[in-house]
């Protein structure tokens, strides 16, 4: 049997996105690592850093998406106000990618944000994932 434990990054500035998965998506950081030159960040939830990490790895081509392509990473929130309140901040920062809207069961109440590197993030409450 097989487990997902990673989805690895390759992003243009290492920086300027572990700051926005700290910012957005509470994750916190795991690993600083310097190999071969290159800095390499290990993301998690808090006490999860056993089941599931982001890599992030320096040096990408930054992330371009057409507007047909749904691709994105989706992060649940305890409640609406929190969907608001990442709405609210992305929007004040130009990150805003899809306004807060309610969709029936599954999907529930989002937002989409972009990250630095172009990277699609949805943010929901009341999805039976999370």
């Amino acid at each position: 049997m097989a487990c997902l434990t990673h989805i690895a990054l390759h992003v243009k500035d290492v920086a300027s996105c572990v700051t926005f998965y700290q910012d957005y998506a509470d994750m916190q950081l795991v690993r600083d690592r310097h190999v071969n030159g290159k800095h390499i960040i290990w993301l998690a939830e808090p006490g999860k850093a056993a089941q599931f990490i982001f890599v992030i790895l320096p040096d990408g081509p930054g992330h371009q998406q057409s507007s047909m392509d749904f691709s994105h990473f989706g992060f649940a929130l305890a409640s609406q106000q929190q969907v608001d309140a990442i709405a609210y901040k992305a929007e004040k920062e130009g990150r805003l990618l899809w306004p807060v809207r309610q969709e029936p069961y599954p999907v529930g109440y989002y937002c989409g944000v972009l990250d630095p590197d172009g990277n699609r993030v949805e943010f929901s409450y009341g999805q039976p994932l999370g």
